[in-house]
């Protein structure tokens, strides 16, 4: 069995987990000492006390998306389905990212929040604010499952590594980094991560195309065209469900609300998104230059790899670092791979904790908690959520569909209820409770494989491509939520909205 394993990837990759962790205990030792009292320590802990270097700020943000579903994926799809679908993620999530900062980003960090659910609290009750906890902590944890599944797939396949063996290690070296320091070690090793990405998939890229001919063969790949009308409706509404869906997560919310300034918060996402696009180019790159690949380009055994490739799309990016560039090379870019997958499991494993122990624990069950207390909560949570994490990789063959349908729920769920929260000033609590109700429904009826439900609502797909029902969920929810609030203003008065910046300013100049 050792015979299969490719020793200098595994050397590769054992490095740059002892260099994450050793940078993410350097993060946290390096932290500024909480002055006074009171909840400075836990503000250290779940936002790096609000005193991330700008550029630190930056790497993070943009590390909200660019992890290793983002990198791989994009390479899968540019190799089976062309720039357009390839580069979507890129694009969506790029756009995501500046929506965010356009709209949301200020509003959140000049009200002092500490997670995405606290406006929600604030806006319909504690509650309310617990409902929509759920699918916002089982959206992080189960994407963390799936990142890791992937991880243990292509450390066996490419590898040669046990896939169980491969989850466990990866899962507790993330663990034990995030426990030690928090925010601010994650978005330390984020930015480490980052570099590597840059340096791996940068130097990989030449190599790559110089084998199919260079930047011209490259160039004639590229199509942008569509099959039919269906085709790019089908692309509009999935780009339109990354953007608005990719704004309700708590992991792009710690960034916003560790940023020093609403100003601050509102510049790093929008900046964080021209990144977020520009990380895309390297794996689209690279994905381009395999559907150009031959047998011979792979070395020996080339065309079985090839075959291996079209067969698991999903791991196209592993095979080209593994077979189509120098081993030196391919090496480097084996240990980015590994690194982006450790920057979406770290993020995700301190944000479900984080809204388990202020939102569950201390806003709901004890609100005299002390600061002390909610911290060493969050730091058994992120222990006890990554276990929980790792034992479904390691049992469960469908966490990447539990994971969309998860998805799905942020985006028909939890971005209408933070939207309507942040600029309606009519919504209230009973509007928010049908708006919930009508957007579970409306997405339940369009069938779920993973929890066996059948479509009862929608048109049947037409060439593989559905309905837009989860927009049509969205966009219910949210119509339900706002006509009922207008409805029942007077029997449930609704709660002071957050107020904009003009409106903040214009306080402050009464007050004075």
């Amino acid at each position: 069995m050792l015979d299969d394993v490719f020793w200098p990837g595994l050397l590769s990759i054992t490095i740059m987990y002892l260099a994450v962790f050793f940078v993410g205990v350097w993060a946290s030792r390096g932290a500024p000492e909480p002055s006074g009292e009171g909840d400075d320590a836990l503000v250290e802990l779940l936002l790096a006390g609000r005193t991330l270097p700008a550029w630190v700020g930056l790497l993070t943000m943009t590390a909200t998306w660019v992890g290793g579903g983002y990198i791989n994926g994009t390479a899968e799809q540019t190799f089976t389905s062309g720039v357009l679908w390839g580069g979507q993620a890129g694009l969506g999530y790029a756009l995501s990212l500046v929506v965010g900062g356009l709209f949301y980003a200020a509003r959140m960090r000049r009200m002092g929040y500490t997670t995405l659910i606290d406006p929600l609290e604030q806006r319909f009750g504690r509650g309310m604010a617990f409902a929509l906890t759920i699918p916002a902590v089982l959206a992080e944890v189960l994407w963390s499952a799936a990142i890791l599944v992937a991880l243990g797939s292509t450390f066996g396949t490419i590898i040669g590594l046990d896939l169980k063996l491969s989850i466990i290690v990866s899962a507790a070296v993330a663990i034990a980094y995030t426990v030690f320091g928090g925010l601010r070690a994650v978005a330390w090793t984020d930015v480490f991560q980052l570099f590597l990405i840059v340096a791996g998939l940068g130097l990989a890229a030449p190599y790559v195309v110089g084998a199919v001919g260079g930047w011209g063969t490259i160039a004639d790949a590229v199509t942008l065209s569509v099959s039919s009308p269906r085709e790019a409706w089908s692309w509009s509404d999935y780009t339109v469900l990354l953007v608005l869906g990719g704004i309700p997560w708590n992991v792009y919310f710690q960034r916003v609300l560790s940023s020093p300034t609403p100003e601050a918060a509102r510049r790093t996402s929008l900046l964080a998104g021209v990144l977020c696009a520009a990380m895309a180019v390297p794996p689209m790159v690279l994905g381009l230059a395999a559907t150009q690949l031959t047998g011979a380009d792979l070395g020996p055994g080339g065309d079985a790899t090839l075959a291996a490739m079209t067969e698991q799309p999903a791991l196209v990016l592993p095979y080209v670092l593994r077979y189509a560039v120098p081993q030196w090379v391919g090496v480097l870019g084996l240990g980015a791979v590994a690194a982006a997958v450790m920057s979406s499991v770290d993020s995700s494993m301190l944000s479900a904790a984080s809204l388990l122990s202020w939102n569950g624990y201390r806003r709901l069950l004890n609100p005299s908690a002390s600061a002390e207390q909610v911290a060493r909560l969050v730091r058994w949570l992120i222990v006890v959520l990554g276990i929980f994490a790792t034992v479904v990789a390691l049992t469960y063959s469908s966490v990447s569909a539990l994971w969309y349908l998860c998805g799905d729920l942020v985006y028909c769920i939890l971005f209408p209820q933070l939207t309507a929260a942040l600029f309606d000033p009519k919504a209230n609590r009973t509007g928010a409770l049908a708006g919930l109700s009508v957007s579970i429904v409306l997405r339940l009826a369009g069938g779920e494989g993973t929890l066996g439900l059948p479509n009862l609502l929608y048109p049947d797909p037409i060439d593989g491509i559905e309905w837009p029902f989860r927009t049509v969920a969205m966009l219910g929810g949210l119509t339900t939520l706002l006509l009922v609030s207008r409805l029942t203003g007077r029997m449930d008065p609704p709660k002071p909205a957050p107020l904009s910046g003009r409106e903040a300013q214009a306080e402050g100049a009464l007050a004075t």
